[in-house]
């Protein structure tokens, strides 16, 4: 039997005439999918609200040749997610992948979730990639009518981020376990819109992944700055120790092990895949 390391997979796909987007880019999760997306050869444009996290990651990216743009800015904003699809299609002429992956979270229990912090997380979560892909349906749609008058059949990508919070609900996550929810009625429906433009839809719901938003409270980069106001993310260091032990694998997922589950959606090999939720999680269920 044939046994195939995800790096040597990796390696043997080629992107080089794809262009993507990326949001939340900037750090994490985000900038491992975008940096195994440039590896393969595609042409990025990375979306974040934090520049100088988007200057450091264009600049790591492009030492080897990568084709780099970046967007700095709210995308939950009006005009925001068609000011970035305008920008990735001016940059590189195409637009062939879109992964919604920016995101954060602000918890509390139910008594205590403010009608601004609900509203934040669905913004964030479901309203945000909503738009994106709006925005890019004018295009995609155009596209695929234009290859499909010649006979070509050109496949492209969107990769929607959920969570086993929004699979599963999870505690003094009400907003975020609500948006994260709803990316996967968002992920089935676009694939059975989208799926005579020849785009595969899927979601990536993620588990425990050593982030900002997981590290203990007392690390001085879980206060986060969204517009003018700080948030609280990160978890509760005995928390995040219980959580880790209902791992089966035993360990917090890395970012490059969430950016490999989102990388297979981006590639060929799921050109025959559509409207499915794949859980990295290391076997992690609430």
């Amino acid at each position: 039997m044939l046994c195939l390391r995800a790096e040597q997979v990796k390696m043997n796909i080629h992107l080089a005439n794809k262009a993507a987007i990326v949001t939340g880019a900037g750090r994490g999760i985000g900038l491992a999918i975008a940096r195994m997306l440039a590896e393969a050869g595609a042409s990025l444009l990375l979306v974040d609200i934090d520049e100088p996290a988007l200057v450091e990651a264009k600049s790591a990216l492009s030492v080897n040749g990568a084709k780099v743009q970046t967007l700095a800015g709210d995308l939950t904003s009006a005009g925001f997610a068609e000011a970035a699809v305008a920008k990735l299609v001016a940059e590189f002429g195409s637009l062939d992948i879109v992964v919604n992956n920016a995101g954060y979270t602000w918890d509390s229990v139910i008594q205590k979730t403010t009608d601004e912090q609900f509203q934040s997380m669905l913004d964030i979560h479901i309203v945000a990639p909503f738009r994106l892909l709006r925005a890019a349906s004018g295009w995609i749609r155009d596209a695929a009518k234009k290859e499909t008058a010649t006979g070509t059949i050109v496949m492209r990508k969107v990769v929607n981020i959920t969570s086993i919070s929004g699979l599963d609900g999870n505690p003094g996550q009400a907003g975020y376990s609500s948006g994260k929810a709803a990316v996967v009625g968002l992920t089935k429906t676009m694939a059975k819109e989208w799926g005579r433009y020849n785009v595969n839809v899927n979601a990536v719901g993620f588990g425990l992944i050593d982030t900002r938003l997981t590290r203990p409270m007392e690390d001085a980069e879980t206060s986060i700055a969204i517009g003018d106001r700080q948030v609280q993310v990160g978890m509760q260091s005995q928390v995040r120790e219980q959580a880790t032990k209902m791992i089966p694998l035993g360990r917090v997922g890395t970012p490059d092990d969430a950016a490999k589950a989102v990388f297979f959606f981006c590639s060929p090999l799921s050109d025959y895949v559509t409207g499915e939720v794949l859980v990295c999680s290391g076997g992690m269920h609430f």
